[in-house]
């Protein structure tokens, strides 16, 4: 019987065989359910590895590896070319092609004779190795022999001291044994000397790849990519910052100079912490144009605006750039030669106060004679600290005398105890009104030495006023109704600090003032204006700006509002002929030396020591009796002789309604019969310490003695 079979496909092809064909129920797959294909192997790897490689930290893991990769091989170029530059004259060709592509002849000839003198003291450095080796031998040998010579005379000394023959030679075995230790030292230190050099050498050429950003810049790291802060100034970036600063003739005239604009350019020379560079304008473009536009000439520069600055030299139609390498000018400078130099001494009439440098690092030096002085800007800029430097520096003078009120009253002047004659420290308005009557002392000085006798000289006397913008708040009024404080005619202070002003200079009597925040209440116009140097830390406005050192300074590019509130601490804008300031220029800024407390004290110690026993009155008794032979005493202090005009000077500041009007025949009457008269020492009058201190001994004992009867 034949089987029914039910074909549910297509028969297949016929084979040789006749096997029956059996059903047959093909595998599920995603194919045969309608599912998208799957992908293959290769596919899978494909997209796996385009995940891993687009990962942003794949890509950072690259760029770190490219980057510190190129740091080492960067390091290597530069250091290989100064290498180079340090063994050849390739520097100064390099030079020369820029001076002749600038058109600088001059500059190129100079650059010229530069490189002749470096290859002739390079010929002679390599003559000289054909007979160093002769040189060497025999000095070797002389070496060696008085070495061996001096050993065994100290070895005979010793067998004499000790009467051992055999200690002839300990000193030559001491040697013997010294070299062999050394010898040790270098045999287990030459391995990992020899490991680690390798490793050490690449370590620096990585940092001295890493300083210079020497990667691509899809390599450096984010907050560095995509931007040239800090890049070397090159000629190109200054004409291009040039070009691209607005000024339409300026822009044309260098796109139609063959050089495309090199020919405005002089040479490129490091200066300070930065670098000059002097541009001759075209035709058509002045140089209070370019000024007007630091700001953007310094962006283009790719530095902040404090980083550029544009004098005016002494060739016509030239500006001169100085621009400061990134970041240099938040970096402090050293420390004061005031600190350094323990014998350092100061010239009141000739001497300049080395007060800090300029912003292309050299020395910037004040000369105090006869200049009245004021120090403005915001708090906690170092505005004590400036104005203590200069102080200190003239303390080492001992002919100058000081009177100082600190109206802050923290102990910031505290070291000038024993320099100043008068020191009075507190911001309370007792203190104001001990301050004005220091001002009106030095007034009443300075009226006295005005009536003397023509020729006559007389020592400095520097009134100082710390935080005097007090002094013209002060509200408090006197007896007869006249305010302290205040900007008008019967203001006290206001009225001393205005005399001094008119007439001290020609006598040698200064007002030295430090404020806070200048404003017409807090200085007035009048006071301000009669400072010959006048200084600025930080401001917030303009209009303070002017304030504190003139329209002048301010119209011809003075901008301590544009200096950062704390973090220019210490730097100043100066207005004043004491100190050298660039040609065209109304104003310098300096970074100032900073002296702390400590250093402070050390220096006016060194002060003192000059000075002969100076007694400092730290209030001004006014209102108190008087005893005039007590108060003699107190004036001289240690000293053991004192002059007479000193003596009345001191006794004026210390009590102006009692002895300001004092003379010669006063002291004379008072001291008339005690014994302690006046006399003449080195042809000079004097009063004497001892005389002074029996006369007031025997009054003592004559009163008791009274009182006893």
């Amino acid at each position: 019987m034949t089987d029914n079979v039910v074909h549910l496909f297509k028969d297949p092809p016929p084979t040789a065989d006749k096997t029956p064909t059996t059903l047959a129920v093909p595998e599920a797959s995603p194919q045969t359910a309608g599912a998208p294909p799957r992908p293959s192997s290769w596919r899978r790897t494909v997209r796996r590895v385009r995940v891993v490689a687009t990962d942003e930290r794949t890509r950072s893991a690259g760029r770190a590896v490219v980057r510190h990769g190129s740091y080492v091989v960067g390091g290597t170029r530069i250091v290989a070319r100064r290498a180079w530059d340090g063994r050849t004259a390739a520097r100064y060709e390099r030079m020369i092609r820029a001076a002749e592509a600038a058109g600088n002849l001059e500059v190129a000839a100079e650059w010229e004779e530069r490189g002749r003198q470096y290859r002739a003291a390079r010929h002679q450095r390599r003559m000289d190795l054909l007979t160093s080796p002769e040189r060497v031998v025999k000095n070797a040998a002389y070496a060696t022999g008085g070495t061996l010579a001096g050993l065994l005379l100290l070895g005979v000394a010793l067998a004499v001291a000790t009467k051992e023959p055999g200690d002839v030679v300990v000193p030559v075995m001491a040697l013997v044994e010294l070299c062999r230790l050394l010898v040790v030292i270098a045999t287990v230190v030459w391995g990992p000397l020899v490991t680690l050099g390798p490793w050490l050498a690449l370590c620096g050429l990585w940092a001295v790849g890493r300083h210079q950003q020497a990667a691509p810049q899809w390599a450096l790291p984010a907050q560095q990519r995509g931007s040239d802060a800090g890049a070397p100034i090159t000629p190109s970036i200054v004409v291009t910052a040039l070009r691209d600063l607005g000024i339409a003739p300026l822009r044309k005239a260098i796109k139609e100079m063959g050089d495309a604009g090199a020919a405005m350019l002089g040479p490129i020379r490091i200066a300070g912490c930065g670098v000059e560079v002097d541009v001759t304008l075209p035709s058509g473009v002045s140089t209070q144009e370019v000024q007007g536009r630091r700001r953007k000439l310094a962006e283009n520069l790719s530095r902040h605006e404090h980083e550029v600055f544009i004098t005016i030299p002494t060739a016509a139609r030239t500006v001169r750039l100085w621009i400061a390498d990134s970041g240099a000018l938040d970096e402090p400078i050293g420390p004061s030669p005031l600190v350094l130099d323990a014998g350092l001494r100061a010239d009141y009439k000739k001497g300049k106060a080395p007060w800090g440098q300029d912003l292309r690092g050299d020395a910037a030096a004040l000369s105090l004679y006869q200049r009245h002085m004021l120090v403005t800007g915001v708090s906690n800029q170092g505005k004590t600290a400036a104005v203590r430097a200069l102080a200190l520096w003239l303390a080492l003078d001992p002919s100058v005398e000081f009177r100082i009120a600190d109206l802050k009253g923290i102990g910031d002047w505290a070291m000038f105890d024993g320099i100043a004659t008068v020191l009075i420290q507190g911001p309370t308005d007792d203190h104001v009104i001990q301050a004005t009557e220091m001002v009106e002392s030095g007034v009443t000085e300075m009226e006295r030495r005005l009536t003397s006798p023509p020729g006559t000289t007389f020592p400095p006397l520097i009134v100082l006023v710390d935080e005097a913008q007090l002094a013209f708040m002060c509200p408090v009024k006197d007896e007869e109704g006249r305010p302290y404080g205040g900007s008008k005619a019967t203001s006290r202070y206001f009225m001393a600090a205005r005399k001094i002003h008119n007439q001290g200079r020609a006598v040698n009597v200064l007002l030295w003032q430090g404020t806070q925040d200048p404003t017409d209440q807090n200085l007035p116009k009048l006071v301000r204006e009669g400072a010959h140097t006048r200084a600025s830390l930080a401001l917030g406005t303009e209009s303070q700006a002017r304030m504190a050192l003139g329209d002048k300074a301010v119209d011809g590019g003075a901008a301590p509002h544009l200096l950062r509130q704390g973090l220019d601490k210490g730097t100043l804008v100066v207005a004043s002929d004491g100190i050298a300031i660039p040609a065209g220029q109304a104003s310098i800024t300096v970074r100032t030396h900073y002296i702390d407390d400590d250093q402070a004290a050390e220096i006016a110690a060194r002060a003192r020591a000059l000075r002969d026993g100076v007694t400092t009155l730290t209030v001004l008794d006014t209102d108190e009796p008087t005893d005039p032979l007590a108060d003699i005493a107190a004036v001289i202090g240690t000293a053991p002789r004192v002059l007479t005009q000193d003596v009345l000077q001191r006794l004026a500041t210390t009590n102006p309604k009692a002895y300001g009007a004092w003379t010669h025949t006063d002291l004379r009457r008072v001291l008339e019969g005690t014994g302690a008269e006046p006399y003449k020492s080195d042809g000079r009058m004097v009063v004497s310490r001892d005389r002074i201190a029996r006369a007031l001994a025997n009054r003592d004992t004559d009163g008791s003695a009274s009182a006893a009867q």
